[in-house]
Parts: structure tokens; C-alpha cells; sequence
């Protein structure tokens, strides 16, 4: 008996293969020919046969009468009738079954994917397998996404077990194909902003600098492949700036088709300074005094941002655990008027003796006594 086209081997499966079997090769295949992406000669009828075939084959009545009866008994042999020969095929009523395919392979598509674009599983917010974009900064590490993960989760017609529902989004402002699509259009989502912290000295804060990041993010086509791309981000970091102070570049996050890149941000923070703290555009230093010094008076070298030394006149005064001075213009600029310095502010940590011998207690206490 003539069979026509072997169903089987178009999808590539055995004979008797099961339903998830079927999903797998339509689905694969199915994108790999897909005349969107595949403009190689006969790709689009090959994109058909796929199409005709997984349509039989995937329903449980027209893959009866084709294991028995091949295409040309499916197809009525052209004569009108049921089977080879005009005959019905046993068991249907009616006496006889004829199939004719609708020949939009792309509405056979649709159905199992849920669009007519190849692409969707890139859009609605996400990439199946959960995978978002994760675009790396100074070496974060990047999700890749495999063609599998791209595949997984989808299949079936919707009713069969499996299937998503019938719609289609926007790619690019445009859609792929520019063919008839089911439900509403739906705009490109953008990924949640990647954060990283850049510590910057009190000394660079003082006077401004240029902090050169590199990011590391995923570069994806349409069909899923993607390749690693670096790129050198400069922060130019103002004189003054807060810690907090963000600073963003738009859609320098990973690309991937249907989708708007994420921001990436950068967040300024102070560095710890084994001299200083800051207080705004203030900045603290504490000098230890010793108590002879804090009582008798000295002068002192404050140091600077700058690296130099200031001196400070203590002489005509008791320095007290709560005395602070302020060197005036000493600080770091204010961010909106950088010509403008906070100021020096100095405290004081008084070193208390641990122990006083007799005598030193009697001259002590005799000297305080006085008035």
C-alpha cells in the first residue's frame, strides 16, 4: 500500500511515539525552520511539512486513520471517498473521513505556541526557565540561557494538555512576521535596575575624580544564542557628591530580544579613612590629648585632606572631654557650590593617667583646692 508522506520521519519521531515525544520534535523543528528566521531555500516548505504533519499526527483521529491508511487514505485519494478505493474506513460514521490540511502552517504555530512570533518566549516580562537579566558589573556573574531553557515549558495545542494561550506581544515596536495574531498587543517590560557600590576616598570626594567601571552583560539573538560583551562605563564623580548619590546609565543590562535592557546604577559610598569621618560636607577628625596638655595648654598640627598640617593654638585654654574646634574651610566642597568647604571639625580624646603616686595626688589635690 502507497503511504504518501511519512509523517513520521518528517518530525523525525517513531512510529507510536508519544505525545510529548511529538511536542519535542514539532517544537524544535518548528522554530528551526521557522521562514522568519530561516530564509535558506526551501525552509518554508520544509516549515509546512513540519506544520501538516505535527497537525495529524497530534490529533487522535486523524493519526488513526493515518496509521492505517497512510496520507493517500487520509486524503481520500482524491476520490471523495473514505479510504484506498472509495472504501470508509471502519469505525467512523458518516462511511468515510476526509482530511484536507488548512495550509497556514503558521496558524498550526500559533496554536502551539501561543503566537505566530517565534520570539514571544523572550517578551511578556520574562524568559521561560525564570532567567532574568542579570547584566554583570566589575564581574558579577552572568545567567546564560541555553536554546533548551528558551524551549522548555512550552507545547500542545491549548486543550491537549499543555499549550499557552493565544496572544501576541510587541517586538521592537514591530511584530515579526506581520501576520495575523490572536489577543492583545502588549508593550516590551524592562528588567528591575542593577545596583553596585563605589567606595571613593574622602580625598577623591574632595577634589573630584574618574572612576572607570567595566560591566560584563549577555548579548542574545532571536533565536536564543548569546555571546558575552564587556564595555567600559566612566563615572564621573563630582567634587562634594554624598554618599548615596546615584548615578544611572540606561539599558546597560542584558539584551535580549522583546525586552528593554535594565539600567544600570551606580551608587556612590565613602571609603573608611583611617584619619577622618564625615559629617556632610563636614569632616571629623579626633586628636588624643594627653591631660597635662589639656589642662597646661599646647599647639597643635591638625592634618588636612590635603596631607598638610594646620596648626591649632591651645595655649590660653582647658581643653574639656567636650570641647571641639573648627578649622573653617577645611572640610569638602559643597556639591552644589563646590568653590564652598565645609569645615574641619576636631575633637578631642583626653588620655587620662591610669595611676597617680601619693605625692602626686597630695601636689594635685592641694593645687586644685586653691581657689
Amino acid at each position: 500500500m502507497k503511504m504518501g508522506k511519512d509523517y513520521y520521519s518528517i518530525l523525525g519521531v517513531k512510529k507510536g511515539a508519544s505525545d510529548e515525544e511529538l511536542k519535542r520534535a514539532y517544537r524544535k523543528l518548528a522554530l528551526k525552520y521557522h521562514p522568519d528566521k530561516n530564509k535558506a531555500a526551501g525552509a518554508e516548505e520544509k516549515f509546512k511539512e513540519i506544520g501538516e504533519a505535527y497537525d495529524v499526527l497530534s490529533d487522535p483521529k486523524k493519526k488513526q486513520v493515518y496509521d492505517q491508511f497512510g496520507e493517500e487514505g487520509l486524503k481520500g485519494s482524491g476520490n471523495g471517498g473514505g479510504g484506498p478505493g472509495g472504501h470508509s474506513h471502519p469505525g467512523f460514521s458518516d462511511g468515510g473521513f476526509t482530511y484536507t490540511y488548512h495550509g497556514d502552517p503558521r496558524a498550526t504555530f500559533s496554536q502551539f505556541f501561543g503566537t505566530s512570533n517565534p520570539f514571544e518566549m523572550f517578551m511578556n516580562g520574562g524568559v521561560p526557565g525564570g532567567h532574568r537579566s542579570t547584566g554583570g558589573v566589575e564581574g558579577m556573574d552572568i545567567d546564560g540561557i541555553g536554546l533548551e531553557d528558551l524551549l522548555g515549558g512550552f507545547g500542545g495545542h491549548p486543550g491537549r494538555g499543555g499549550g499557552g494561550p493565544q496572544r501576541s506581544y510587541t517586538f521592537n515596536g514591530n511584530d515579526m512576521g506581520g501576520h495575523q495574531h490572536y489577543g492583545p498587543k502588549q508593550t516590551r517590560v524592562q528588567d528591575t535596575t542593577i545596583e553596585k557600590e563605589i567606595h571613593v576616598t574622602l580625598e577623591d570626594i574632595s577634589k573630584g575624580v574618574d572612576k572607570k567601571m567595566k560591566i560584563s552583560r549577555r548579548v542574545f539573538d532571536e533565536m536564543g544564542n548569546s555571546k558575552a560583551e564587556e564595555k567600559i562605563l566612566t563615572v564621573n564623580v563630582k567634587p562634594g557628591w554624598k554618599s548615596g548619590t546615584k548615578i544611572t546609565f540606561a539599558k546597560e543590562g542584558d539584551k535580549i530580544p522583546g525586552k528593554i535592557p535594565a539600567d544600570i546604577a551606580f551608587v556612590i559610598r565613602d571609603k573608611p579613612h583611617a584619619l577622618f569621618t564625615r559629617d556632610g560636607s563636614n569632616i571629623i577628625y579626633t586628636h588624643k590629648l594627653n591631660l597635662r596638655d589639656a589642662l597646661c595648654g599646647s599647639v597643635l598640627e591638625i592634618p588636612t585632606l590635603d596631607g598638610r598640617k594646620q596648626g591649632l593654638n591651645l595655649m590660653d585654654e582647658v581643653i574639656k572631654p567636650n570641647t571641639v574646634k573648627k578649622l573653617q574651610g577645611y572640610g569638602l566642597p559643597f556639591p552644589k557650590e563646590p568653590t564652598r568647604k565645609g569645615d574641619l571639625i576636631v575633637k578631642f580624646d583626653i588620655q587620662f593617667p591610669d595611676r597617680l603616686s601619693g605625692a602626686a595626688k597630695d601636689v594635685l589635690s592641694d593645687i586644685l583646692s586653691r581657689k
